[in-house]
């Protein structure tokens, strides 16, 4: 039987991995239930495994503290005396764990002290040596001890109605927010109210933050006034107490049912893209020494957002790193896989057939990794036509990405993108509108707009599609050769000129290549092409 058994909550599975081959290369026999085989009892076996190993690592984490079954394998390796405690966040440890030592590498950096006693405290339940005081201990990598993603804690709403029975509405349009927002595979959740209740006291931003181990907060306050309500909503940023997002929704107690679904949707629209905007601009400021795979992933995001030659070759060598830190990181991976589209788009690489296939092999891994993460499968999907050339599999991908979360601005986003290449117009557009709706705010905005205009441009709509185009300086190589064409619809030659000026020096591809690629029915290409002629453009349609 194993020597040391491994408690933890399966968000932290690559944390839980990592830690288990750093025990292997220290000489322990190590379990955890990723080895469980198919042919038996769940519970049974687990069971099993933990009455025989002769110790118990817990890894505490938010996400484990919650866990029922992660409490239950402590507290049976405490009542045994074999129970070793880390902790990889700072949330409060539940009773009675906290009053037990438990090593502190909340910070990620695995620091040598408080990984030596985790691995002495094992060595001296299973029989074993401890390793000598100069002797490496061959940790996991620093970054995979770190949270790969961001964790916001959706607060106790405040109810100032002073109405005792409006408590359960309150309650309720909580629990849905959280159950919305748990949809989004891209950031840790945390309900805080059984938490925040334990404490006693009101806790400021940052104290909160630090007790439920999180860095951003969701607040909100409900005001009744007759059968009208009032729902004031903040997303915060817990370390500096900015305010990320704010809104106020009015709404009727007619029907709740409706009301809190209607709450819910705007909060989840809104929230998963503004903190990863606050992620992206808060990575940006520290240091860039030995960053971890997510800082990596976001640093190279907002490369990609760019959408330069440069600036995506360096995405793609920071998401590389990413995925060498972490092997199973399927955000890095799906980015990766856009970005390479990118280059093959635009002929911004030498090797297009590297490219391809280097994208085709991180769309499998980020499948078979987060087959039901939204986000992801959106990621792939729309990469997949540039990659492999066929539509089916990309639409099926997006379907299912759909299904799994019909109220993410992200997802509707490249829903729509994909319609656009599919040479589907109104389809995109009515894809694109709903992301508006949904995420009205984030840096994702101004591809919305810019897709949207396209749509529109294909539909006719040249003046509507001219007036969406000036609320945003958002430029993508195709929004220039698409602009271009509608100032040329609209008579506006020297407008015109400029933009394919812009598109000249951007080099990114033959025209007709790009042209094909974003109007791929010859009735919407003739239009494109038709708007060109007035800038003394002649294009012809390659074959694809």
């Amino acid at each position: 039987m194993s020597d040391v058994f491994i408690s933890y909550a399966h968000s932290t599975e690559p944390q839980a991995q990592r830690i288990a081959e750093a025990l292997r290369g220290l000489g322990f026999e190590v379990w955890r239930d990723d080895d469980l085989p198919a042919h038996r009892n769940f519970t049974q076996v687990l069971e099993q495994r933990l009455a025989a190993a002769k110790a118990v690592l817990v890894i505490w984490c938010a996400d484990a503290v919650q866990s029922e079954w992660v409490q239950s394998e402590a507290d049976r390796a405490r009542q045994a005396g074999k129970l070793v405690q880390m902790r990889i966040d700072p949330a409060p440890l539940p009773m009675p764990f906290d009053r037990i030592q438990c090593a502190d590498l909340c910070d990620g950096s695995l620091e040598t002290h408080a990984w030596r006693k985790v691995v002495e405290s094992l060595s001296e339940l299973t029989g074993g040596k401890p390793p000598p005081a100069t002797a490496p201990l061959v940790p996991p990598p620093a970054t995979v001890l770190g949270l790969s993603k961001p964790r916001l804690a959706v607060m106790p709403f405040a109810n100032l109605s002073n109405d005792p029975e409006q408590s359960y509405f309150v309650e309720g349009m909580v629990e849905e927010i959280v159950a919305a927002l748990s949809r989004y595979r891209s950031m840790g959740v945390v309900a805080a109210g059984g938490s925040m209740a334990s404490m006693g006291r009101p806790l400021t931003p940052q104290e909160a933050a630090k007790q439920l181990g999180v860095r951003y907060l969701l607040e909100g306050s409900v005001r009744k006034a007759g059968q009208k309500v009032r729902i004031t909503l903040h997303l915060v940023e817990a370390e500096t107490g900015a305010e990320l997002w704010t809104d106020r929704l009015d709404g009727d107690l007619a029907d709740i049912f409706a009301l809190q679904d209607q709450v819910a949707e705007r909060v989840a629209g809104v929230t998963e893209q503004a903190v990863q905007d606050a992620d992206i601009r808060w990575i940006a400021s520290r240091p860039t020494t030995n960053p971890g795979s997510y800082d990596l992933a976001m640093r190279a995001l907002f490369l990609f957002r760019i959408s330069r030659r440069e600036e995506i070759a360096q995405s793609i060598e920071l998401l590389d790193q990413a995925v060498a830190l972490d092997p199973d990181y399927a955000l890095a991976m799906s980015q990766a896989c856009v970005s390479l589209r990118q280059q093959i788009d635009h002929g911004w690489t030498d090797d297009p057939e590297a490219a391809r296939r280097k994208g085709l092999e991180y769309a499998d891994r980020a499948l078979r990794v987060a087959a039901d993460d939204a986000r992801i499968l959106a990621q792939v999907a729309v990469a997949l036509p540039g990659l492999d050339g066929h539509m089916g599999r990309a639409l099926a991908l997006m379907d299912r990405a759909i299904a799994l979360n019909p109220i993410s601005g992200f997802v509707r986003l490249a829903a729509g993108s994909l319609c656009l290449r599919n040479g589907d117009p109104q389809a995109a557009a009515e894809h694109l509108e709903l992301a508006m709706r949904l995420d009205p705010i984030s840096s994702n905005n101004g591809f919305m707009r810019t897709y949207l205009a396209s749509a529109w441009f294909q539909l006719h709509r040249f003046q509507e599609a001219l007036a969406l185009f000036q609320t945003t300086t958002y430029r993508l190589p195709v929004s220039y050769l698409m602009l271009a064409s509608l100032h040329g619809q609209l008579g506006q030659v020297e407008l015109g000129k400029q933009a394919l000026a812009e598109l000249e020096r951007l080099d990114a591809g033959p025209l007709e290549h790009l042209a094909a690629l974003w109007f791929p029915r010859p009735e919407n290409r003739q239009l494109l092409f038709d708007g060109l002629k007035p800038l003394g453009v002649v294009a012809e349609s390659p074959t694809l």
